[in-house]
């Protein structure tokens, strides 16, 4: 199948043109229009500084529902004792920047460039875009930010400073969206992590009828 080449319109071809590996498009911008075009049908920018922007639809897809979420006991018994607190877009530029400095320590390279967390940033003061912070005292421990459409939660990254504190994260922010009602996390990548948790792969054809019926 062809990669689309996108143009200055905010529009997408439909993700069942997407390559195997997931590629759909290329070209185009970060704009607030686009990106909400784009995860509105599952679509997601991901690619490295020196390349065009990439969009991608992935086939199966790798969801979180939030009654299906798992926390051992053990991992919840630690949460308890941790003494984190966790807080809501309360420092969502801190957590972006962090997720993308903790993977460039690492030398695992990130898709988080500069431009990308101008975007998200835009993205939150719009609206859309979210952050949990996990404090230790007054230091961020850790994070995690994403997306929100109706009832549908796009996870983009998550970061740990300091052990469990991204978990302590994730599991803040899956309590908040059950009883917020949200139907569907979009975990994008498939991860032995994120599977431990309950996550599961979908049918791209499911996935899409979700989000039609959520946002």
């Amino acid at each position: 199948m062809p990669i689309f080449q996108l143009n200055d319109e905010p529009v997408f071809p439909h993700p069942t043109l997407a390559e195997d590996n997931g590629l759909l498009a290329v070209g185009g911008d970060l704009s607030v229009e686009r990106l909400i075009a784009a995860y509105s049908q599952g679509i997601f920018p991901w690619y490295s500084e020196d390349e065009p922007i990439l969009w991608w639809f992935t086939d199966p897809r790798l969801v979180l529902f939030p009654d299906e979420f798992k926390v051992s006991k053990r991992l919840a018994r630690t949460l308890r004792n941790s003494g984190f607190t966790i807080t809501f877009d309360r420092n969502f530029r801190q957590v972006i920047t962090e997720c993308a400095a903790v993977r460039t320590e690492k030398n695992e390279g990130t898709w988080i460039s500069g431009e990308m967390q101008e975007a998200y940033c835009k993205l939150h003061l719009a609206g859309y875009a979210h952050s949990v912070e996990c404090w230790s005292g007054n230091t961020l421990a850790g994070g995690l930010y994403g997306i929100r459409l109706g009832n549908i939660f796009f996870g983009e990254s998550m970061f740990t400073r300091i052990s469990n504190a991204s978990k302590a994260a994730l599991t803040a922010l899956v309590d908040r969206l059950r009883k917020q009602h949200v139907q569907l996390i979009d975990c994008q990548m498939t991860t032995s992590h994120l599977l431990s948790f309950g996550a599961r792969e979908i049918p791209g054809e499911l996935f899409r009828k979700l989000l039609r019926e959520n946002i």
